[in-house]
């Protein structure tokens, strides 16, 4: 019989320890646990986010180029600065040979909500179509480049 309550005993104890919960201490591991991960993934989640804008940007520039080596075809020449890129998806005024639109859904912005630049000629003869890069700027290291088409 004394087993048998010793047994009774035991089963309320490790019952109640079950309802108890968590300490204080295991709580703080977790956390330092987390903040640890946090730390140490964050900056590279955020670093991959950021390249990928940028890489965004050069395939939208890509395709621009296409487009206008597509409207070039059609018309004879390139776009004028002042037509600019909008020549891609509206006929400009005295164009002979337009069969546009070359670009679905219009011209897009670049990935941090500005538009593109496009000049014609750019600085090496050529067209030079342009985005500023995240801080909307003219030269910048890293998020904050250029990007062109031209190099």
């Amino acid at each position: 019989m004394v087993n048998t309550s010793l047994g009774r005993v035991r089963g309320t104890v490790s019952a109640a320890r079950r309802l108890r919960g968590f300490t204080l201490i295991e709580l703080l591991v977790v956390l330092a646990i987390l903040t640890l991960l946090a730390g140490l993934v964050g900056p590279r989640v955020l670093g991959q986010l950021g390249g990928a804008k940028s890489k965004t940007a050069g395939v939208q520039i890509a395709d621009l180029d296409k487009s206008l080596e597509l409207f070039k075809l059609d018309v004879g020449r390139y776009p004028t600065t002042e037509e600019g890129l909008d020549a891609l998806v509206k006929r400009p005024g005295s164009v002979n040979g337009w069969s546009g639109p070359y670009l679905k859904g219009g011209v897009p912005s670049d990935p941090w909500g500005r538009p593109y630049k496009y000049t014609n000629p750019g600085p090496n003869g050529g067209i030079e179509i342009l985005s500023l890069g995240a801080d909307g700027a003219a030269g910048g290291d890293g998020e904050n480049a250029d990007i062109r088409n031209t190099p």
